[in-house]
């Protein structure tokens, strides 16, 4: 008995279901873990086009303000509402803000941009909407919402200081 035993286990070469369900229990476990952190790592990416965008902005206005002596708010572009798979750039009508300092990104963008005198409420977009730089301050603000979780992820920066972009979200994305 013990003979057909030990030829048996000799001719069997496969993995018995015990040893096959504890790998793929394994496997489950570290997908678990990875795979939200992957798609925090893709966020985050993705938060480099607000960065990149206030800091093409301010180039753009400082250049702008050099020559006319005046800063331009810019009212929300390229609408009111971020959306997480991005929007088309607007131009025309109520985007004459960021027309008139020369600044359009190419593609679609995951964040609404505006320039005003706080963080919080960029200008109208009117073409005389101008201010003094001597007398104001800018406030280059992005606001978006990578996650879709109805929180938004702000990022403002001043004329000031051009090493400067702050992060205001309550949120991560």
């Amino acid at each position: 008995m013990v003979i057909k035993y030990r030829e048996l286990r000799k001719k069997s070469k496969g993995f018995t279901l015990i040893e096959l369900m504890i790998v793929v229990a394994i496997i489950a476990i570290l997908a678990a873990i990875a795979i939200p952190q992957y798609k925090k790592f893709q966020l985050k990416s993705k938060t480099s086009e607000a960065k990149t965008n206030i800091g093409a902005i301010r180039t753009a206005e400082e250049a702008y303000a050099a020559e006319n002596d005046v800063y331009v708010f810019c009212g929300w572009t390229p609408g009111n509402t971020p959306e997480a798979n991005g929007n088309n750039w607007a131009t025309g009508a109520g985007h004459q803000g960021f027309e008139s300092i020369g600044f359009r990104p190419a593609g679609k963008v995951r964040y609404i941009y505006g320039v005003g005198a706080t963080a919080n409420t960029p200008g109208t977009d009117a073409s005389t909407n101008q201010v003094n730089d001597g007398n104001a301050d800018i406030y280059i603000t992005a606001k978006g919402d990578l996650d879709g979780d109805g929180s938004k992820a702000w990022f403002y920066s001043t004329d000031e200081d051009p090493s400067i972009v702050s992060d205001t979200s309550q949120d991560d994305f």
